[in-house]
């Protein structure tokens, strides 16, 4: 049995901003630091084998304020990246809620959810019987737990930045 800690990395100036980040790297602000600060804190005395994150910038960040109380590194995968958001990177979110179609160049929700797949699947092979805390985003931890409990991902509630989801994979 693995125990997979899903987190989602906190603030960024991005998020603040109602930009599209995607795969962008991503910057905290004193939110988000504040927010994994909190949250180390927190799990400062949880049982933690083993810290990945997404390879991008705003996770990295995240992840290695969570790991600094374990004294461990961080393993990063691009399998955590959040969805690539194609010519949609950038905009500002509230303006792009009354199209109707999505450029062609978004991931799509077929790639995304095998990638979750790939990326549990990853946790299982390489961390069996460990407890992992993984650092992703919004988007993509939505994937790997519609890909977990076999639910459509509108089923998924949204994670809050620096909120973990205990997922126990066999």
């Amino acid at each position: 049995m693995t125990t997979l800690l899903l987190t989602r990395h906190g603030e960024t100036v991005d998020n603040a901003n109602k930009i599209m980040q995607g795969q962008t790297q991503g910057e905290l602000n004193a939110t988000g630091v504040a927010e994994a600060e909190q949250l180390a804190q927190k799990m400062k005395d949880e049982k933690i084998d083993a810290f990945v994150s997404s390879d991008l910038k705003r996770s990295i960040d995240t992840c290695r304020i969570l790991a600094k109380p374990h004294d461990q590194g961080v393993k990063t995968t691009a399998l955590l990246r959040e969805r690539d958001w194609g010519s949609w990177t950038g905009k500002y979110i509230p303006s792009l809620q009354y199209l109707n179609e999505w450029p062609g160049d978004v991931e799509s929700l077929a790639h995304l959810k095998a990638r979750a797949q790939e990326f549990l699947d990853w946790i299982v092979a390489h961390y069996a019987g460990k407890t992992v805390m993984a650092v992703g985003h919004g988007i993509v931890n939505k994937a790997i737990q519609s890909v977990y409990y076999k639910k459509p991902m509108n089923e998924i509630a949204k994670m809050d930045n620096c909120e973990v989801r205990k997922l126990i994979l066999e």
